[in-house]
């Protein structure tokens, strides 16, 4: 997996609708916030960033046809709602 960088362009899969009327979509989105694991920190937190990092957890803006709003995010391969994934190459 690349590393996420502020800045970076990337996927945002919405979540759709529970009845279905809307499906989950991808979505453009800008990552604004990567964690980062300050090592002079407690063993706690240190565990808590590395653990964010592997996961993929970043900051996003995601813009929607409808308009801008900004959320935390999950990286996932398999394109599930709510998470962000690297635009597929086209």
């Amino acid at each position: 997996m690349s590393k996420p960088s502020v800045g970076r362009i990337v996927h945002y899969v919405s979540y759709g609708t529970p009845g279905g009327e809307y499906t989950p979509q991808c979505r453009a989105a800008i990552i604004t916030e990567v964690p980062h694991v300050d090592e002079a920190r407690t063993p706690e937190l240190h565990a808590e960033g590395e653990e964010l990092q592997a996961r993929g957890r970043v900051g996003l803006a995601l813009l929607n046809p409808s308009g801008m709003f900004f959320n935390e995010a999950d990286y996932d391969e398999q394109h599930h709602g709510g998470t962000w994934h690297w635009p597929e190459r086209v």
